[in-house]
């Protein structure tokens, strides 16, 4: 197996793509993200890895993940690299829908500000939320790049991937 070649597909099949404008990807985007709420994080370090199913909210370009625990924070420790995924159950191939988020994660410190205008986002109550057993953790997730694929974009005369890249959470031209 060619591991290399297979690797630098997409990135040849890139030099030649017909792109989208920036804003109106940025639009796409955002737009498949919203009409979602669940994504795959995968976390790993050395040689741990780990994808968990999660719920996530979209905020200020950024993702924001309450969680009680779980092996996430054991990867998280060591690397705040993650990879989000965000997808439509398959269909067929010219019904493709989904993406790859690539950022940095950071831990929330519970009840700072962040912390409790994300739990008025939620319409969540802080009160009953500190009664619970555990605290729940906010990571905030800062994309770096995100893989679209939507097969609805051959249709607009676009390749039917396309990317942006982030810098400090805002999208690059």
């Amino acid at each position: 197996m060619d591991y290399k070649k297979a690797a630098s597909y997409w990135m040849e099949k890139d030099t030649k793509a017909a792109r989208m404008d920036h804003n109106a990807l940025l639009a796409q985007i955002e737009k498949f993200i919203m009409a979602h709420n669940t994504c795959a994080m995968a976390t790993g370090c050395g040689d741990f890895v780990r994808c968990t199913p999660i719920e996530y909210n979209y905020k200020d370009g950024r993702f924001w993940l309450f969680s009680e625990g779980g092996l996430k924070f054991r990867a998280l420790e060591g690397n705040k690299h993650v990879c989000l995924a965000i997808y439509d159950g398959f269909t067929g191939l010219g019904q493709l829908s989904g993406m790859q988020i690539t950022g940095t994660a950071e831990l929330v410190e519970p009840w700072t500000g962040e912390y409790m205008d994300l739990l008025a986002f939620k319409k969540i109550n802080a009160e009953k939320l500190k009664q619970l057993p555990v605290i729940m953790s906010l990571i905030k997730v800062t994309p770096t790049r995100i893989d679209f694929l939507c097969s609805e974009f051959k249709n607009l005369g676009f390749d039917s991937r396309q990317y942006l890249c982030f810098s400090n959470g805002n999208a690059e031209v």
